[in-house]
């Protein structure tokens, strides 16, 4: 397999060479050069399978001659060493719940991974992970390269602008973990890290790659939990709550190489930048604004053109496969509410906005079968949750354990040479 921009303008790469960089020269994002499909008996034996070996398979055909079955195997096992229930709410929805891991978001899986995978690589050169984050991706980063040999991690979020929770789990690890307090937005944050990984003279002294999914090694592991809903057959209607992308992106490489979802709808909060282009066709990136879902507040989501170039910028053949959804803060709020009271089933922001999605997109299909994603754990956003359904929500163990320890952020300005003085420091 080798890997292309997706500005179509430097050479492919294998592998190796993709996931260490994390952006191609040109500027683009790493995508397949071509996606083989799964034999059908392998699909067929998936329906069947457990979490690990679905993640043995998928991973193996992904990275065809990079990394051997068995090592693929054992990675696996060491990563996603907790469970992804696929839970049933009405007789047409089911619930894949992705945030049983570590730090309670479905990005430990994508994290996980992928410090196993540069683990894997690796020969023992000092290596800074950068990386911006809207809410669950740098504490999920931060806790899969905690204490790992020969790796740093400098993890950019706005300041004030993410729960109590993921800033926690973020700035309390110290170590090999430095959490920098962006006086901005998350787009300045991403802003700041993409001008770090196109800096040359930079990339000389220190050897950078990114965490977000931008970087393949964070993108890919996430295939494999999609192919957990195969046990339900098909056709398939899948809400994706949808920031960054990187999610969707993931799912669309997994019906590419044979999982029968039918059509996936890209959920969004008011930063609607994509469900407005599959309306008008025109795509148009703008600031981010703050909600209750904060995890999504992506005004520019990097993996859009990821989705574009595997569409090869056919808006029809994506709107075949993708249809958008939107909605505000009290729509979100209110359907919290509801659906406990009349489901029992408790939804955190993100997962409220995958299911509002999901409603709309089986109400154009009454034979398929409805999955959404549900991304983070409602007790990391207590603060939504908890007005919206009148009763306390239970702090697991392990955001207690991280809200009671001490924090240590570094503030900074959305200023460059800043973050480059602060990412060459020895203790960064």
């Amino acid at each position: 397999m080798r890997w292309v921009s997706t500005k179509r303008s430097s050479p492919s790469v294998p592998f190796i060479d993709a996931l260490f960089a994390g952006t191609a020269p040109d500027g683009g994002l790493y995508f397949p050069e071509r996606l083989e499909p799964l034999p059908p008996a392998t699909l067929a034996a998936l329906r069947t399978a457990d979490l690990a070996t679905i993640g043995t398979v998928v991973g193996s055909h992904l990275l065809a001659g990079d990394i051997p079955e068995a090592e693929m195997g054992r990675l696996v096992r060491d990563a996603l060493d907790f469970p992804i229930p696929l839970v049933q709410v009405t007789d047409r929805v089911w619930v894949l719940e992705l945030f049983h891991g570590p730090t309670l978001a479905f990005k430990d899986v994508g994290a996980r991974v992928q410090a196993r995978l540069l683990h894997h690589f690796t020969d023992g050169t000092p290596l800074t992970i950068l990386v911006a984050t809207s809410g669950d991706t740098g504490s999920a980063v931060a806790q899969a390269f905690h204490g790992v040999p020969d790796s740093r991690v400098v993890v950019l979020y706005p300041e004030g602008q993410v729960t109590d929770v993921q800033e926690a789990q973020m700035a309390s690890l110290g170590g090999n973990i430095t959490a920098v307090a962006v006086r901005g937005t998350f787009d300045d944050c991403q802003r700041l890290v993409k001008q770090a990984f196109a800096d040359n003279e930079l990339r000389k002294k220190v050897w950078l790659t990114p965490a977000n999914s931008i970087n393949l090694g964070r993108l890919l592991p996430q295939v494999i939990y999609y192919f957990i809903l195969a046990r339900l057959g098909g056709p398939l209607v899948v809400s994706v709550p949808s920031g960054n992308f990187g999610n969707l992106t993931a799912g669309l490489i997994a019906r590419r190489i044979g999982l029968p979802v039918s059509r996936f709808i890209a959920a969004t909060n008011v930063n609607d930048v994509v469900p407005e282009y599959l309306r008008s066709g025109i795509y148009t990136p703008r600031a981010s604004v703050r909600t209750v879902a904060n995890a999504m507040d992506v005004g520019s989501p990097s993996n859009f053109e990821r989705i574009r170039a595997l569409y090869d910028d056919d808006l029809d053949r994506l709107r075949a496969d993708l249809a958008g959804a939107a909605f505000d803060d009290a729509t979100v709020v209110a359907e919290i509410g509801r659906v406990y009271r009349e489901r029992g089933y408790l939804l955190d922001p993100h997962g409220a906005i995958a299911w509002l999605g999901l409603q709309q997109g089986l109400a154009a299909d009454a034979r398929a079968t409805g999955v959404f994603l549900a991304t983070a754990h409602p007790a990391k956003f207590r603060e939504v949750v908890e007005p919206a359904i009148g009763e306390a929500v239970p702090l697991p163990a392990t955001l207690a354990d991280a809200l009671a320890r001490p924090r240590h952020s570094v503030r900074l300005q959305v200023d460059y040479p800043s973050l480059v003085e602060l990412v060459l420091k020895p203790e960064a």
